[in-house]
């Protein structure tokens, strides 16, 4: 602990920095093979949509402790040789089975089998039927609330931060997230339930929170980067994401022991399916997410930066100080060659490196 604490102290102070800014093409790269991963995930695989989105017959049966479910699959089996339920242990004295849309005198009449089957009473079976269309509705509001949250992220990143590339920036990092997360759902073979929704919308709030703090530092340390000329606006941002790194790993720690234990618990143990639903969704989103925060929203709103006229000529103007003498010089391993400053620098509100004494 005390060396995590060591190293925390090091990355805020400057004295051990590490170059993400700098090799941002290479996040880049990975962050586009993960996104093409999912999309192909995505086509060739696709999402298995529960029974809320496609519409189907549901029976949930009741104190069949101890049961099969191979049970319920050879009973459907014999009555319905075309179908392929959907079976799933609810607990441990539970089990749903779900298949297409069946008429209504054949609903009664599967119940009765099944409960016969499992040698329960046929109270003991409840079905239902879930058209269509609602899982149309669920997905139309899906969809408009996530086109709603992203038009009022855009406006108060926009309005905060005062700067529309920092928007775009958070935007991009939100996508990266969710088609990732999308794609390794597809790839689980886990259905896509109400439960899952809820989840991908969830991780977009945390991915944005994670986002927002790495954010707000590098707006606290270029505040006035363009009125010193001893650190370009890439270091001064480079520096931001060094200074929040420990705390953004921290945060993610203790976000996914709780849901990796959920998804362990909901999977393996209880096979209770909302449970793993919306802990697999979480997990994964929130693991992309910590990584999109660093590597991904950072990076690419320093290289929209970039391409100002103003940063552009403040970077050459301090890379030409540097090779003349005439400025500071960051080396290495984070020590600071003191040159002379050019007239009306001030240190502005950054945290800077530590330097070493004159000799």
């Amino acid at each position: 602990m005390a060396n995590l604490s060591n190293w925390g102290n090091r990355l805020h102070s400057g004295e051990t920095t590490y170059g993400i800014v700098a090799h941002r093409n290479r996040f880049f790269a990975v962050s586009a093979a993960l996104v093409l991963f999912a999309v192909v995930v995505l086509v060739v695989k696709g999402l298995t949509l529960g029974i809320d989105f496609k519409g189907g017959s549901e029976f949930i049966l009741s104190d069949v402790e101890g049961a099969s479910i191979t049970t319920a699959v050879d009973t459907v089996a014999e009555n319905y040789p075309g179908e392929a339920p959907v079976v799933v242990p609810l607990g441990a004295s539970s089990i749903r089975v779900q298949l297409t849309t069946l008429p209504q005198e054949e609903i009664a009449s599967l119940a009765g089998e099944l409960a016969e089957a499992y040698g329960i009473p046929v109270s003991k079976v409840s079905s239902s039927f879930i058209g269509p269309t609602w899982g149309e509705d669920v997905s139309g509001k899906a969809v408009q609330g996530l086109i709603v949250f992203l038009i009022l992220v855009t406006i108060v990143m926009t309005v905060y931060f005062r700067a529309w590339r920092m928007a775009v920036a958070g935007l991009v990092a939100l996508l990266h997230d969710l088609v990732f997360t999308v794609g390794i759902y597809a790839l689980s073979g886990f259905e896509v339930t109400p439960a899952s929704v809820i989840g991908f919308l969830t991780i977009l709030g945390y991915s944005l929170y994670d986002t927002v703090v790495v954010f707000d530092k590098v707006k606290e340390n270029t505040a006035d980067v363009l009125s010193q000329h001893r650190y370009t606006y890439d270091e001064l941002a480079n520096l931001a994401v060094n200074q929040t790194l420990v705390r953004s790993i921290n945060t993610s720690v203790v976000a996914l022991l709780p849901v990796s234990a959920i998804l362990f618990i909901g999977s393996f143990l209880l096979g209770a399916g909302t449970l793993k639903d919306i802990s697999l969704a979480l997990f994964v989103g929130m693991a992309v997410g910590t990584y999109s925060s660093i590597f991904v929203a950072t990076p690419l709103e320093v290289a929209l930066r970039d391409s100002e006229p103003a940063i552009k000529k403040h970077t050459a103007d301090v890379l030409a100080l540097r090779e003349s003498g005439g400025a500071d010089v960051v080396r290495p391993d984070g020590t600071v060659r003191v040159g002379a400053l050019v007239p009306g620098h001030h240190q502005g509100t950054a945290a800077q490196p530590r330097r070493k004494p004159r000799k």
